[in-house]
């Protein structure tokens, strides 16, 4: 009876509606497309409905070129954890062994905008023979990243050491064998290789204590089962054998300050040879479908060579071109776009990462009453902002975009003058920061070649100023508590060394402002630096 009343219903519905289905003129013509059509792939002939092999050929082409450009965006943070892992052998370290800037990083090496504040070391870790352990020294603030830039786990004061040391077990894909109960700071990575990345602070301007803490602490050696925080019950589950503590062996420490060596992908059609190496090393399933799918579509596939014919490299070259202008427009021009990318409102100062967070979807939780509390989940990546940050920047870490006060550190970005001009190394200009700058620790300003996104290279070797006296001498503020610093090719009149950033007359630059130990004052945008404005000549 059922069934009956709903099939006299269906077609009750299906009469009553017939006299109002006739598909009009316009529905037609919504469907269908015109003979010709002018299209950004340029004119396409349609013979009642199908394309010419012409036109196919030009569909085809923007179609190649489309794809191509999205691999160019969306894995540039693939050949950039690749080209720091290249650049670090190049200097001679094998995995375990760590790269340290003993007196600080300078302009001579090519890192896309790292400071001369800190003391950076760097490992690389091969996990294709079983998990590796780091002994992590204290004192440090860092991160471990897997070779697509997806984060691991933060290390030292954002991790779970909390800045006094221990023991990290950095688990590979592949692995399926027995861990400890206790003991290790676990954490797996995608990949079978992965980049930890540290820094240090100097104690009273001076390097070397830090230095010599993570000379002394640091250990880099591949995990033992059955050996420390491995119980003898858990053995009597017959999971795993007793081992004794394996052999650790020293760790080689290579120094890397004033040496020149390369470590940002490049950006011609070399980029897509290079993104197709980090394919071939990890597993296919070490990043997400669609971006596979990207990457087969132009030839990119995990286990097979990369070959592409004359016209599809002349395709990938073009792709590279306008994703490299992608990156600097959503950089040096990103108000075009997003407006909301600016810190304050009106202002040239900015950070893209407050729209979606370290992981590009949504931004960073509030922070009230001492308790985080976290957004709705936005459930759409920021591609843009995703884009911009990994053409000039790298790592990705939650403890980089926090709005907890007196932890971590948060940046500011200048790439424009107050007029909205790109800045000029042949002229001066400066910027006034207002007293009681908001950071606990200490504060500075960095200068970045414009093609490089590095450290722009002059003869004082450090482009920065800041709070702390080395390796340059300290920002000195006026008697009202406020701090300008100049930034120009000769050091201005009656302007103490401190107070100035040497430029090179021939490059164009940007600068970061960053704040070690935020506090309140950035966050509530009470404290607010002036725009960067050009010093007009006396006289």
């Amino acid at each position: 009876m059922i069934r009956r009343t709903l099939i006299s219903s269906a077609a009750t519905i299906f009469a009553l509606g017939t006299g109002h289905a006739d598909v009009t003129k316009e529905i037609v013509e919504a469907l269908s497309i015109p003979a010709t059509v002018d299209t950004r792939a340029g004119t396409l002939e349609f013979r009642d409905g199908v394309p010419t092999q012409e036109a196919a050929e030009k569909v085809y082409d923007i179609i190649d070129f489309t794809r191509a450009l999205n691999v160019y965006n969306n894995s540039f943070r693939g050949a950039s954890a690749l080209a720091i892992a290249k650049g670090v052998q190049d200097v001679g370290a094998n995995p375990g062994d760590v790269v340290i800037f003993s007196e600080l990083m300078d302009s001579n090496s090519l890192f896309l905008t790292a400071n001369a504040d800190t003391i950076y070391y760097f490992t690389g870790l091969d996990l294709s023979n079983g998990p590796v352990v780091i002994e992590q020294p204290s004192g440090a603030t860092g991160t471990i990243n897997d070779m697509w830039f997806s984060w691991v786990v933060d290390i030292g004061g954002p991790g779970p050491d909390r800045g006094l040391g221990g023991k990290y077990l950095i688990v590979g894909p592949d692995y399926d064998g027995p861990l400890p109960e206790g003991g290790y700071f676990i954490a797996h990575s995608k990949t079978n290789f992965a980049l930890y990345a540290s820094r240090a602070n100097l104690v009273d301007n001076d390097p070397k204590p830090a230095v010599e803490n993570i000379k002394r602490t640091m250990k880099v050696y591949p995990y033992q089962p059955g050996a420390f925080g491995t119980s003898i019950a858990q053995a009597l589950e017959g999971t795993v054998h007793i081992a004794d503590e394996p052999k650790i062996p020293e760790t080689k420490f290579i120094e890397a300050s004033g040496r020149s060596f390369n470590t940002i992908p490049p950006s011609d059609y070399g980029f897509f040879e290079l993104i197709n190496e980090n394919v071939q090393n990890e597993p296919a399933t070490s990043y997400d479908p669609e971006l596979a799918g990207q990457l087969a579509a132009i030839g990119i596939v995990h286990g097979k060579p990369f070959a592409p014919d004359d016209r599809m490299k002349a395709i990938l070259t073009d792709a590279a071109a306008v994703g490299q202008a992608t990156g600097r427009a959503l950089n040096w021009r990103y108000a075009m776009k997003h407006p909301e990318w600016a810190y304050y409102d009106g202002s040239h100062w900015g950070n893209m990462l407050w729209e979606g967070g370290a992981f590009f979807e949504t931004p960073p939780p509030l922070f009230e009453d001492g308790a985080f509390k976290p957004l709705e989940p936005t459930g759409a990546r920021t591609l843009d902002s995703r884009a911009a940050f990994y053409y000039g920047y790298t790592l990705d870490s939650p403890g980089m975009i926090m709005r907890i006060p007196g932890v971590g550190s948060q940046y500011l970005m200048g790439f424009l003058d107050a007029n909205g001009e790109s800045f000029d190394g042949a002229k001066t200009y400066k910027v006034e920061l207002p007293k009681d700058i908001p950071a606990a620790a200490f504060w500075s300003l960095t200068l970045y070649d414009n093609q490089t996104r590095s450290m722009l290279q002059t003869p004082q070797k450090y482009p920065r100023a800041g709070s702390q006296g080395y390796p340059s001498p300290a920002a000195e503020a006026a008697s009202d508590g406020t701090t300008t610093i100049y930034f120009g090719p000769t050091q201005p009149e009656g302007v103490a060394r401190g107070n100035w950033i040497q430029t090179d007359p021939e490059k164009g630059w940007f600068t970061l402002l960053r704040l070690y130990s935020p506090l309140p004052s950035f966050f509530d945008k009470s404290w607010q630096p002036s725009e960067i404005e050009e010093v007009t000549p006396a006289g």
